[in-house]
């Protein structure tokens, strides 16, 4: 009996068939993850290619944030399986962010930076985005406006302020990570949310406030003296 096939378990403890028959609260980390690879290569089957991983980045939240690369650095965990972890890992950040957002109220900086933190907080490049609120300051959503560089990103108020006026928001809140882990804002985040505050007045959907993300940390340019009105 071959020690690295998951078929020379009994049926009833391989990871897809436990699924199935008890759900997966039964189940530990490792095989979900098993479940999710399905397989696993020359030499490791697939529960011990799973408990590898886990061990080596010892809590979920690590893992989520590892990239491709760095989940093939295990051996045995090619691209295609890294990918497929990748996708599955990224759909369950999602769905947080989307249980998080439905009626969540924001009328605290700090109510904005927990929306988005797990979104931004690791992020290797400027992401921009915008947080559409109801007239109750409850989120809408919350939109990717652009993807820039290490150290900038183009911001335009046509993109801004094209979400808001399709989902009929009443204001919004604006968001950029900085990469460097430092939230304090640049003259450039100054004079961007200025020039958005200006739109926001003629389209009549105002800017509450910009906030930077940093590694553990925000900052709100409200509360640093920026107009908004």
């Amino acid at each position: 009996m071959s020690a690295y096939s998951i078929k020379s378990l009994p049926a009833e403890e391989r990871p897809r068939e436990r699924l199935m028959r008890h759900g997966p609260e039964s189940m530990s980390t490792a095989e979900i993850l098993a479940a999710i690879l399905g397989s696993g290569t020359k030499g490791k089957n697939v529960l011990d290619l799973a408990q590898e991983i886990v061990v080596r980045f010892g809590t979920l939240e690590r893992l989520s944030e590892a990239t491709v690369p760095e989940l093939q650095q295990i051996h045995g965990l090619g691209q295609v399986k890294a990918i497929q972890l990748k996708a599955a890992l990224s759909l369950g950040v999602r769905l947080k962010r989307e249980t998080v957002g439905a009626k969540y109220h924001i009328d605290h900086p700090v109510h904005a930076y927990h929306l988005v933190k797990d979104q931004l907080e690791n992020e290797k490049r400027e992401v921009f985005l915008v947080i559409l609120l109801d007239s109750k300051g409850c989120v809408i959503r919350d939109e990717v406006i652009s993807i820039g560089t290490l150290s900038s990103s183009l911001v335009h108020p046509r993109e801004v302020f094209y979400p808001a006026i399709r989902h009929k928001a009443a204001s919004i809140i604006l968001v950029h990570n900085h990469p460097s882990g430092d939230p304090t804002p640049s003259p450039q985040d100054f004079e961007v949310t200025e020039t958005l505050v200006e739109v926001g007045g003629v389209v009549g959907i105002p800017v509450h406030d910009h906030i930077v993300v940093g590694k553990g940390s925000y900052c709100s340019l409200r509360q640093k003296g920026a107009r908004f009105s």
